[in-house]
């Protein structure tokens, strides 16, 4: 009997350690990333700024001419027809992408430099 209330008592313990394992592993690999995408989305959203080029969630480009404190008002086309969205409608910031493109692009070239300067200064001892 004492044999029994042991290994039911182990299994218990690791069924218990299982679940909190399978609940570790789903925080980690589901709801955290998550999370960071929907705060560097509302990040992005809070810094539009006049003149930013953008694109909402319905696929609409323009150029933003007001921002508001809940909300922007976009210029889209030759027409300039002015349409006024919320903030949670925008889906990217092509002025802030392009940006970020260069100055990767820039950090890049400087790596490449210092990296070819430190061969050159290698090869010269």
């Amino acid at each position: 009997m004492n044999f029994l209330t042991n290994s039911a008592g182990a299994t218990g313990a690791s069924s218990l350690l299982m679940l909190v394992l399978m609940l570790a592993i789903f925080y980690f690999m589901l709801i955290r990333p998550e999370n960071k995408r929907k705060k560097e989305a509302e990040q992005m959203r809070n810094a539009v700024k006049k003149g930013d080029k953008i694109v909402t969630i319905g696929g609409i480009t323009g150029t933003v001419v007001d921002v508001k404190e809940s909300g922007i008002v976009l210029e889209t086309g030759a027409d300039q027809v002015r349409i006024e969205f919320e903030k949670w409608a925008i889906s990217s910031n092509e002025t802030a992408n392009q940006a970020a493109k260069e100055e990767a692009r820039k950090a890049e070239e400087a790596k490449a430099k210092a990296k070819a300067a430190k061969k050159a200064e290698k090869e010269k001892k």
